[in-house]
């Protein structure tokens, strides 16, 4: 998204929506050592300024998969998080023109989703877009075919930044964005070409930025501007009000991922030279059956 400044109003908004009100945001301007094997990097790429979006490679060990907001084309980049190198630029063909696009996610099937779906006019688009197209065996500079899949909302259009896709049943998730909070929506079974795909709601979330699911499927991470909570991930819906997260401050914080093995958390920002957090992953202590608001609850 394009960048605004945050008010004191609104930060106090964001911390709100995101923390319970026992916990105070001054932890979230420290990240948690990360687990061993697990390490922060930099992005040394000075093409990617606005970086969106994060997802662990799963063919190839240590790689980042990540974009630009807009402005750019249908461009996603493979980083080795062991130099902060560029090691693939993929270039998608078979798509129109990528309006603004906010977030990707890999799913079971060895693809990767990239969402077109953010909205600068406050939510107006009457659709989005999903491109979905393969991991590539090898890195390098490339063209890609992905397909495209057109994207609407059962309650209207919405600005979103979370793209999620399940990593067993492979259902596509996004999360709305609104400075009131926003709604979880659940895409069809299966993605189809032939039409819109409707999205339909299933529940409540804070203000969301991006998201991810743990490689398990048992997690669901949302992060926000300043904090992120993880959810226990239950019969298709996020389960009680989750654990909060000791995320980084990094000002325009977009971006969060799993590691491959689930052990980490990483977590990006837009801005030239960006830097992605490594914070331990812990799981989220589900909530006891008689609990009540969920943010599944719709």
């Amino acid at each position: 998204m394009r960048p605004f400044p945050l008010t004191a109003a609104a930060l106090a908004a964001v911390s709100l929506a995101l923390l319970p009100a026992a916990a105070g945001p001054a932890r979230a301007a420290q990240a948690a050592p990360a687990p061993a094997g697990a390490s922060s990097f930099g992005i040394e790429d000075s093409r990617i300024k606005e970086s969106s979006g994060l997802a662990a490679s799963r063919k190839h060990p240590g790689v980042y998969w990540t974009h630009n907001d807009s402005d750019d084309g249908p461009y996603v980049y493979g980083v080795d998080s062991a130099t902060g190198r560029t090691v693939a630029r993929l270039t998608l063909t078979g798509i129109g023109t990528p309006r603004d696009v906010e977030a990707i996610s890999l799913g079971p099937d060895g693809q990767l989703y990239l969402g077109d779906i953010g909205d600068n006019r406050g939510g107006t688009w009457d659709h989005v877009w999903i491109y979905r197209f393969p991991e590539p065996e090898r890195l390098g500079d490339q063209p890609v075919k992905a397909t495209q899949f057109t994207v609407r909302y059962e309650d209207g259009p919405r600005d979103a930044e979370a793209l999620m896709v399940h990593p067993v049943t492979g259902r596509v998730y996004i999360a709305s964005k609104n400075r009131d909070g926003g709604g979880l929506y659940e895409g069809p079974e299966k993605l189809q070409t032939g039409g819109a795909n409707v999205f339909r709601r299933i529940g409540t979330v804070p203000w969301v930025t991006d998201g991810a699911f743990s490689p398990d499927g048992t997690a669901l991470t949302l992060r926000g501007y300043l904090l992120a909570r993880t959810y226990p991930w239950r019969d298709g819906r996020p389960d009680g009000d989750g654990e909060r997260v000791d995320a980084p401050w990094q000002g325009q914080a977009e971006s969060v991922t799993y590691s491959a093995d689930g052990s980490t958390l990483l977590f990006g920002a837009e801005g030239e030279n960006s830097r992605v957090v490594a914070v331990p992953a812990t799981p989220a202590a589900a909530a006891p059956p008689a609990a009540s608001g969920s943010p599944g609850q719709p």
